[in-house]
C-alpha cells in the first residue's frame, strides 16, 4: 500500500512538472469522457431506468401486430371492456387517451392545458399514491358523465394554483364541462410515456360523450396490462388475438380482428424502435470519440516515455524492476484519467441538469438526472481509458533496453521507414476522426433533405390558431363561417381555412371505404382505410396543398346537396389505378360521396413515412367539434399574430386564443433531424480537435527529435521542400491513409448512421468532398507550426551546441 501511495505522489510530482502536457491530456479526456457520460445519462433516463410506477417490469402495452406510427391509436372503449372481461392472462388492464386538451378556467384565470383521459382503475393499476387529496378511482366510473373529477399534475398545481392545498374540492371548467379537483399527483409521476408530462388527468367517461364511448369504430385508448404470474408475453398476445378474432365475428362492421402483441410502454408505441436506434447509434459514435481521445493520449504518453528513457534506465540501474516502472507509468496514466474523468463528470452533470429542465419541442420534458448508474458509468469509462492509453508506454518500457538508453539517451529505435506503434495509433485516430467528421456532414445533409422534403403543404408563411369555443357547446356552422370571414378580412391575409387535425399532431385514424352498392358494411368488405380529415373551403389554398385536378369544396356543399369528397393522389391510385378519379363514387361514414377533386400527397405522422391514402370531407357535411384555423399571410409573424388575437377577441370575446406559426408547430417533426445534426456536429467538432492535436503532436515531436538531422540537411544545401518532407511528411502521409480508411468505414457504417440520420448517405459527393477538404485543412493547420519551425533551423547554432 505504501508503494502505491509513493507511486501516486510521484505521478503527481511528475505531472506537475509538465503543466502543459497535463492540461492537454486532462482536457482531451474531459471531452471524451464527458460526451459519453452525457449520452449515457440520456440513454439511462430514456431506455434503462424503469417507469416510476409499481412493478414496472411486469407492465406491457397492447399494440396492433403490424408496425404502426407511434402516434397511431389502437383500441375502442367497448373493445377495451371486452378485453378486460374476457382475457385469462392479465391480472388487470387499464387505458388512457393521451391527446386530451382544452382551456382550463377557474375564477378569472384562463390557461391552455393538455392532459389525459384515463379509465377509473388507472391510478390503482399503476400503484400511484396522491401527493394531496385522492386520485381517480374505479368506483368513480359508473358510466358516461358519471365522474366529473380532475387530478392535477404537480407542475400545474405549483405554477397555476401556487401549490395551494385548498385547491382540493375546487370546481374548474375544462372547455364547457365542470370538474372537481380531487387531488394532486406525485411530483415525478407523469404517466407511462417518458416524454409526455400531462397537466391533468380526468376520467375518460367524462372526456368522450356517451355515443363515442359506445362507438367501436373509434380507437381512442392506449391499453396497458399486467401479466398474471407464470404467463409469458407471447401467451398473453395469443389470448388477446383470439379475443380480437372473436370480436371481429361478433362485430364485423367495426372490429377488424387484427392480431395483437405486447410491447414495453414509455416510448410512444412503436416509435420505441426508432428512439432506441437513435440513442444507441449516438452512443456508438460517442464511444468512438473516446477511443480517438485514448489513441491521442497513447501517442503522447508513448513519446513522453521515449523522452524519459534515460531516467527510467537509471532507475533500473539503481535496482528498480521492470514491473515497478510499468506500475509507475500505469499509475501516471490512471491519475491523468481520474483528473479527466472528474472534469468530464462535472461538465456532464451540468449538461444533464440543463437537459432535465429543458422542454424539447416534440416530446416535452426529458426527466434526466445523475444517479448511481451514471456515476458508475463515468468511473468505468475513466478506468478503462486510463488502462487503454497507459498500456502503450508500459509495453514500450517493458521491451526497451536500459543499456542502450544509458548510452544514447532518448532515441527512437524504430527505423523511419517502418510503421511504429505511434504511427498506427495516429492513423487509427485519424480514421476515427474522419468517420466522425463524415458523420457530421451526413447529418447536415440529412437535415437539409428533411427541410426540403415534400410535405404536401407549405408551413412557411402560415399561422395556426386554436380557438377555445367549446365553452358554448357545439358551435353553429354559421358562426364558424363568420369567424373564417373575419380572419380573411384581416389586411395581408391571402387565404384562411380550418382542418380537424393538423398533420404531425397525432390522433389520426383510418376510416373504412366501401364501394358503391355495398350492403354489408363489415371491415372485410372495405377496400381501403385512409386517414380522414374534415376541412373547410379554402383550406388547401391556406395550407399550400396543390389541387391536381377537379375543384375545392365550397360553401354550397351542404347537408342538403349531394355528398362530396376530395382525395389525395395515393387514394386515387389505389382505388382506381390509371382511371380518372373525378366523378368516381364510394361510401364512407354512411354516405355515398362523389370525388370532386384530387390533391397532392401529404405527410401526416412523420416526414420519413411513405405516401399514405387520405380523404378530405367538407365540414359543412361532416361537422367536427374541434377545428384548427390555418391562416396564410404575407405579413411578419408577430404582426399577424397580434392582428389575429385582436380580430378573434372581437368575434369571440370569451374564447381562449392560441396562435403560433406553422413552422414552430412543425418543430417536433424536425426535432430528430436537428438533434442528429447537433449531436453529430458536436462529435465532429471534438474529432476535429483531436485530429489537430494528434497530427500537431506527432509533427512537433518529429521535428524536435530530428533537429540535428534537419540542421545538417540545411547545411548541406537541402531544398526547403525536402526539409519539409523530412519534418512533417510522415504525419501528412498518415493523414491521407487514415482519412481514406475513415471514409471507407463511414460507408460500412451506413446502417448505423441510418438509425440516426434521415436518408443517411455517406457516399453523397457533397459529404465526401466536405470530409476530405475538412481533414486536409486540419492537417495543414496542425502541421504548419512544426513545418515553420523546421524551416527556421539555424545549422550553425545547432553545430555550436553540439
Amino acid at each position: 500500500m505504501n508503494n502505491v501511495l509513493l507511486d501516486i505522489r510521484y505521478a503527481f510530482r511528475v505531472l506537475w512538472k509538465s503543466p502543459t502536457f497535463t492540461l492537454v491530456a486532462t482536457l482531451t479526456l474531459m471531452l471524451g469522457i464527458g460526451a459519453n457520460v452525457v449520452v449515457f445519462g440520456v440513454v439511462n433516463a430514456v431506455l434503462l431506468r424503469p417507469l416510476d410506477v409499481n412493478d414496472p417490469h411486469n407492465l406491457y402495452q397492447i399494440r396492433l401486430k403490424p408496425w404502426t406510427s407511434g402516434k397511431a391509436l389502437t383500441t375502442s372503449y367497448p373493445a377495451f371492456e371486452d378485453y378486460r372481461q374476457r382475457n385469462t392472462t392479465f391480472s388487470g388492464l387499464a387505458g388512457f387517451y393521451g391527446y386530451s386538451a382544452g382551456t382550463l378556467r377557474w375564477g378569472s384565470t384562463v390557461k391552455s392545458v393538455s392532459g389525459c383521459g384515463v379509465t377509473g382503475n388507472y391510478f390503482d393499476f399503476l400503484g400511484v399514491q396522491p401527493q394531496l387529496g385522492r386520485l381517480i378511482q374505479s368506483v368513480d366510473d359508473r358510466g358516461p358523465n358519471s365522474a366529473p373529477y380532475m387530478v392535477l399534475s404537480d407542475s400545474l398545481w405549483r405554477t397555476a394554483f401556487n401549490a395551494d392545498t385548498s385547491v382540493v374540492g375546487t370546481t374548474v371548467r375544462l372547455g364547457k364541462d365542470p370538474f372537481i379537483v380531487v387531488g394532486v399527483a406525485p411530483a415525478r409521476f407523469h404517466g407511462t410515456e417518458q416524454f409526455q408530462w400531462p397537466d391533468y388527468w380526468i376520467p375518460v367517461v367524462n372526456y368522450f360523450d356517451a355515443n363515442y364511448l359506445q362507438d367501436r369504430k373509434g380507437r381512442p385508448l392506449t391499453v396497458l396490462g399486467r401479466l398474471k404470474p407464470g404467463v409469458t408475453p407471447a401467451q398473453a398476445a395469443e389470448d388477446l388475438s383470439a379475443i380480437a378474432a372473436q370480436l371481429a365475428k361478433e362485430y364485423p362492421t367495426t372490429d377488424s380482428g387484427v392480431p395483437l402483441r405486447l410491447i414495453r410502454p414509455g416510448l410512444q408505441g412503436d416509435a420505441r424502435d426508432v428512439i432506441r436506434g437513435f440513442l444507441y447509434g449516438v452512443t456508438g459514435l460517442a464511444l468512438l470519440v473516446l477511443v480517438a481521445a485514448c489513441a491521442n493520449l497513447a501517442s503522447l504518453f508513448a513519446a513522453r516515455a521515449t523522452d524519459r528513457n534515460r531516467e527510467l534506465a537509471l532507475r533500473v540501474a539503481l535496482g528498480a524492476s521492470r514491473w515497478r516502472l510499468v506500475r509507475q507509468l500505469m499509475t501516471e496514466a490512471i491519475v491523468v484519467s481520474m483528473l479527466g474523468g472528474a472534469a468530464g463528470l462535472l461538465a456532464a452533470t451540468g449538461l444533464l441538469g440543463a437537459l432535465d429542465r429543458w422542454q424539447s419541442p416534440p416530446y416535452g420534458q426529458v426527466a434526466v438526472s445523475v444517479d448511481t448508474s451514471v456515476y458508475l458509468a463515468a468511473l468505468i469509462l475513466t478506468l478503462v481509458s486510463g488502462l487503454l492509453f497507459g498500456m502503450i508506454p508500459a509495453r514500450q518500457v517493458w521491451q526497451s533496453s536500459p543499456l542502450q538508453a544509458m548510452k544514447s539517451g532518448p532515441v527512437d529505435s524504430t527505423p523511419r521507414r517502418r510503421l511504429s506503434l505511434r504511427d498506427l495509433l495516429l492513423g487509427a485516430q485519424i480514421a476515427i476522426c474522419t468517420l466522425l467528421v463524415t458523420s457530421s456532414f451526413v447529418a447536415l445533409r440529412g437535415m437539409e433533405r428533411m427541410l426540403n422534403a415534400p410535405l404536401g403543404f407549405q408551413p412557411q408563411g402560415a399561422m395556426l390558431v386554436e380557438l377555445g369555443l367549446s365553452e358554448e357547446g357545439d358551435v353553429p356552422l354559421e358562426k364558424k363561417k363568420a369567424i373564417i370571414e373575419a380572419v380573411r378580412s384581416i389586411p395581408g391575409v391571402t387565404a384562411a381555412g380550418t382542418v380537424s387535425k393538423v398533420p404531425f399532431t397525432g390522433g389520426l385514424r383510418g376510416i373504412p371505404i366501401f364501394p358503391p352498392g355495398t350492403t354489408e358494411f363489415t371491415l372485410n368488405n372495405s377496400v381501403l382505410e385512409p386517414y380522414g380529415l374534415t376541412i373547410s373551403p379554402a383550406y388547401f389554398e391556406a395550407a399550400g396543398t396543390r389541387l391536381l385536378s377537379g375543384r375545392d369544396f365550397s360553401w354550397h356543399d351542404t347537408a342538403q346537396t349531394p355528398y362530396v369528397a376530395v382525395v389525395n393522389a395515393t387514394f386515387a391510385r389505389k382505388m382506381w389505378g390509371e382511371t380518372a378519379a373525378i366523378g368516381q363514387r364510394f361510401i364512407v361514414l354512411g354516405h355515398q360521396r362523389e370525388v370532386v377533386g384530387v390533391v397532392e400527397d401529404s405527410k401526416y405522422n412523420e416526414i420519413a413515412e411513405s405516401s399514405l391514402p387520405a380523404v378530405y370531407l367538407p365540414f359543412s357535411q361532416n361537422e367536427q367539434a374541434h377545428m384548427t384555423f390555418v391562416v396564410r399571410s404575407q405579413r411578419a409573424q408577430n404582426e399577424m399574430a397580434a392582428a389575429l388575437q385582436r380580430v378573434l377577441s372581437g368575434v369571440a370575446p370569451e374564447a381562449s386564443i392560441t396562435v403560433q406559426s406553422w413552422p414552430d408547430a412543425m418543430a417536433g417533426a424536425l426535432f430528430p433531424s436537428r438533434a442528429a445534426a447537433s449531436r453529430l456536429g458536436v462529435m465532429g467538432l471534438l474529432a476535429a480537435m483531436l485530429a489537430v492535436t494528434g497530427i500537431f503532436g506527432m509533427a512537433a515531436y518529429n521535428v524536435s527529435r530530428r533537429m540535428k538531422e534537419l540542421g545538417i540537411r540545411m547545411a548541406l544545401g537541402a531544398q526547403k521542400k525536402h526539409v519539409m518532407s523530412a519534418a512533417v511528411g510522415r504525419p501528412i502521409v498518415l493523414l491521407g491513409i487514415g482519412s481514406f480508411a475513415g471514409l471507407l468505414f463511414s460507408v460500412f457504417a451506413s446502417r448505423l448512421l441510418s438509425q440516426i440520420v434521415y436518408q443517411a448517405n455517406p457516399r453523397d459527393p457533397v459529404v465526401v468532398v466536405g470530409a476530405v477538404l475538412t481533414m486536409a485543412l486540419l492537417g495543414l493547420a496542425a502541421s504548419a507550426i512544426p513545418a515553420l519551425r523546421a524551416l527556421a533551423v539555424d545549422p550553425s547554432k545547432l553545430m555550436r551546441e553540439e
